[in-house]
């Protein structure tokens, strides 16, 4: 399984992680893991919830959670933004 080292910002606690995400699984995967991960790494400072969602960094832009992050054409050292 490929990943890719990516940058995720967490305005809601002012955090930013980096984390290794697999390229060959759908973006709502990957938010949810993401997500659930900087839950548990915040202490519950940051709630994962249904409405979660990954937006790139750069243009604002909302992520589609249905497209395979490697079609997105997400590479080490992207960003995003957890909200």
């Amino acid at each position: 399984m490929d990943k890719v080292l990516v940058e995720i910002q967490v305005p809601a606690i002012n955090e930013v992680y980096d984390a290794f995400i697999p390229v060959d699984v759908q973006l709502g995967q990957v938010t949810e893991l993401v997500g659930r991960l900087v839950e548990k790494l915040s202490d519950g400072n940051f709630r994962f919830s249904n409405t979660t969602v990954l937006c790139n960094a750069e243009t604002g832009n909302i992520y589609d959670i249905n497209i395979v992050v490697e079609e997105l054409k997400i590479k080490n050292g992207s960003r995003f933004i957890l909200i």
